[in-house]
């Protein structure tokens, strides 16, 4: 494993931040701003994302989310597993929606969060399909394998494991206690994996992980 050192964090505070990091077009901040209403209704009725995140949504939902973008930027299929809420999912397939080829697999086990993100997609018209499913239980082929606030990393490579398998690589977000997960993981797991900076928060970092198999 190696780990670069933290990055400056970009400040996102509102939706022209948000262009002005991304070079999103109007069209993508009218996306975001829908699928942040849908938030707000949704987690009314149940558990999607922390009530005070939603305040501040622009960094840490759409801009932690869309930060990882620059990393796969050939990448035309992902799977988002343990999607809930639909981070980074949505965003990405948002960003994306008018390119070429691309699709979003979103992967939830639970049938109601599966319904708010059927709504999101069928709402905004994204190019993702929503799957009831465990993540382990797809035979899904894709790019780039991602998952935010899903699981520790000795499940959660478990989770991705089939992926990786038929070619994905990894990019999954992760907070300040990623190091101990990572050594965690080691105990089960054989993998290499680069632990690269955030851009939404100091305390962040993002994992990427390309090879992947069972055992020390």
């Amino acid at each position: 494993m190696s780990e670069t050192l933290p990055a400056e964090v970009v400040e996102v505070a509102d939706a022209a931040d948000f262009a002005l990091a991304t070079g999103a077009d109007e069209s993508v901040i009218a996306d975001l701003r829908q699928y942040q209403s849908y938030l707000e209704d949704w987690n009314q009725r149940m558990n999607l994302v922390g009530p005070s995140t939603l305040e501040i949504f622009w960094s840490r939902h759409a801009w932690d989310s869309a930060q990882i973008l620059p990393l796969a930027p050939e990448a035309l299929t992902w799977a988002d597993l343990g999607a809930g809420a639909g981070l980074p999912g949505i965003v990405l397939a948002i960003l994306n929606k008018h390119r070429p080829g691309f699709h979003m697999h979103l992967v939830e086990s639970m049938a109601k969060r599966c319904r708010f993100l059927t709504e999101v997609v069928e709402g905004l018209h994204l190019p993702a399909t929503v799957h009831n499913s465990r993540a382990e239980d797809l035979s899904l082929t894709v790019d780039i394998v991602t998952a935010r606030a899903c699981a520790p990393m000795t499940r959660l490579l478990g989770y991705a494991q089939p992926y990786l398998k038929r070619g994905a690589t990894a990019l999954f977000l992760k907070g300040q206690d990623v190091a101990v997960e990572l050594e965690e993981a080691t105990k089960s797991w054989k993998f290499e994996a680069d632990v690269l900076p955030s851009f939404s928060d100091a305390r962040g970092r993002i994992v990427r992980v390309r090879t992947l198999s069972r055992g020390r």
